[in-house]
């Protein structure tokens, strides 16, 4: 933990079981650990890392009181409780950036977490696999209910408006005017179809470009303060940042000229505002463990507007646990993209499959007897 700098911390209690108590302090998250250090001793409780994590979720101790807890590795269970804001927002910080990091790690993750067997590492995938499967299968059907709900009032509306076609054509053409329509409205009808005609061509053209996604990522959203942190996604646009929630359902727009200030925490946290002057400031914070992929693109379209707070120095100054580890992997991978064969420089088509052949390891016979165990 003293390599690492706190992505965010929150104010709680943790239960000790040996002692049968709860003792007051702080619960961190960091790049790889989580960490709860208590107030009065400031001495480390408990530290685990969060590959080691196996599930987290919202439970009640003694019926009463509501809690988060955390199931690691050999069946070990962590409680804590009076977590502020609310424990829903810790939930849903910690969840976000444990499954990240199960379903994409990257290499300086791996370098700085501990080596465990691909047997783990499979059971750890497959079942945040399935916990997504289900959350999207909630989704889904929920999508489907709204489907049917809109197709009934669409055929609701359609048959209001027969009706109210038939009465439109029986005023404009009477069975006692012999020339068909009349001749103002026939001229009428020519200038609206020609001006709709020319603004569907308009919006076209503009759309096509304004409306190109860059980069979209999934980020723990929050309007204002901490105590409204839900899942959700941050999509930058060529002319606009959009936030929507897991629903895909739009939140809020900022468009490119509307955006004052872009305040960068740290790696993983950003804040979005927009001023007024006679009203609130609308603003919008993320937290995501994919923020870096979308921090490269921000500063490009928003270079006058980006501010680095102090925080995000601390955080570049922190030496990486995985530096060396780094370098070494660098040169195991060109010493075994010689050894191969393998092009250093790829065509744009082929880069996934060269991934694929030069990250997959190949997997050992005591491995795969441990599988097939």
């Amino acid at each position: 933990m003293s390599r690492d700098v706190p992505i965010h911390s929150w104010p709680g209690s943790y239960y000790i079981n040996n002692e049968k108590r709860w003792e007051s302090g702080t619960l961190s998250l960091s790049r790889t650990m989580v960490c709860f250090v208590s107030s009065l001793s400031k001495n480390c409780l408990v530290s685990f890392r969060l590959s080691c994590i196996i599930e987290i979720k919202m439970e009640s101790s003694s019926f009463i009181f509501s809690t988060l807890t955390v199931l690691e590795e050999g069946n070990v269970k962590h409680w804590f409780g009076s977590l502020k804001p609310n424990r829903v927002v810790v939930y849903n910080v910690l969840e976000h950036f444990w499954r990240e990091r199960l379903l994409s790690p990257t290499s300086e993750a791996q370098g700085a977490e501990c080596q465990i067997s691909k047997g783990r590492e499979l059971i750890n995938l497959v079942t945040g696999a399935q916990r997504r499967l289900e959350d999207t299968g909630r989704a889904l059907s929920h999508q489907g209910e709204q489907f049917d709900n809109m197709m009934q009032g669409l055929e609701k509306i359609d048959s209001d408006l027969g009706v109210a076609d038939k009465l439109l054509s029986e005023l404009e053409s009477p069975p006692w005017w012999p020339f068909g329509k009349f001749p103002w409205k026939a001229q009428q009808e020519a200038k609206a179809e020609d001006a709709a005609r020319a603004a569907a061509v308009l919006s076209a053209g503009k759309g096509s470009s304004r409306n190109k996604v860059i980069t979209s990522i999934p980020a723990v959203v929050s309007k204002g303060g901490d105590s409204d942190l839900k899942p959700g996604c941050l999509l930058v646009l060529v002319s606009s940042l959009e936030v929507r929630d897991t629903n895909c359902q739009l939140l809020h727009k900022f468009e490119r000229n509307e955006i004052d200030e872009i305040r960068v925490c740290n790696p993983y946290e950003i804040t979005v505002r927009q001023r007024f002057i006679g009203k609130p400031d609308i603003c919008y914070r993320f937290l995501s463990a994919k923020m870096p992929e979308a921090l490269s693109v921000l500063e490009m379209q928003y270079k006058k507007k980006v501010e680095f707070t102090s925080e995000y120095t601390t955080f570049k100054a922190t030496p990486s646990v995985c530096g060396k580890e780094g370098t070494h992997w660098r040169e195991g991978l060109q010493q075994t993209g010689r050894e191969s064969e393998l092009p250093l420089e790829v065509p744009a088509g082929e880069l996934s499959q060269l991934q694929v052949q030069v990250l997959q390891p190949s997997v050992s016979q005591a491995e795969a007897q441990e599988l097939k165990q």
